[in-house]
């Protein structure tokens, strides 16, 4: 397994990372409907392609497992497919992001348990809470800072 930043973002790569999205969301994410996980993934290829920083673990037949995206010091998208998760995939990633490009902020859902409890123990703490996600829906997220 290997960590590689991507500033080429083919169609077909888009697609791979869309498959791991979508195998992680569904794994994770179990207060979405099948509607809602299909809804927002319209959006996702996008966010992806617009990203400031896309870092990817590839396995060793160099396909995409899990990725992460950072604009700005803030983690914006991590996800790893679900059958690689509980490897340090994530915690590799994080690390990786906090020590190339100074990631010290993140939102989480808060309904995502897993997630909220993997970032405090990578030292994120909850500063702010809100009923509603970034898209107006009713799904509480949480803010998290970085504390050293």
């Amino acid at each position: 397994m290997k960590i590689v930043e991507v500033n080429n973002r083919t169609s077909i790569l888009i697609n791979q990372l869309l498959e791991v999205w979508e195998n992680s969301v569904k794994a994770t994410h179990l207060f979405l409907s099948n509607e809602e996980i299909i809804k927002i993934k319209k959006y996702v290829p996008q966010a992806i392609s617009k990203i400031s920083h896309l870092i990817i673990i590839e396995n060793d037949s160099n396909m995409p497992i899990a990725f992460m995206g950072i604009e700005s010091e803030k983690l914006e998208m991590l996800f790893i497919t679900n059958n690689e998760r509980g490897k340090c995939l994530g915690k590799q990633l994080l690390n990786y992001g906090i020590e190339n490009y100074n990631v010290n902020e993140l939102i989480v859902n808060e309904q995502n348990l897993n997630a909220k409890q993997f970032y405090e123990y990578m030292g994120f703490k909850e500063y702010k809470r809100s009923e509603i996600d970034e898209q107006g829906n009713a799904y509480p997220i949480l803010y998290m800072r970085l504390e050293r």
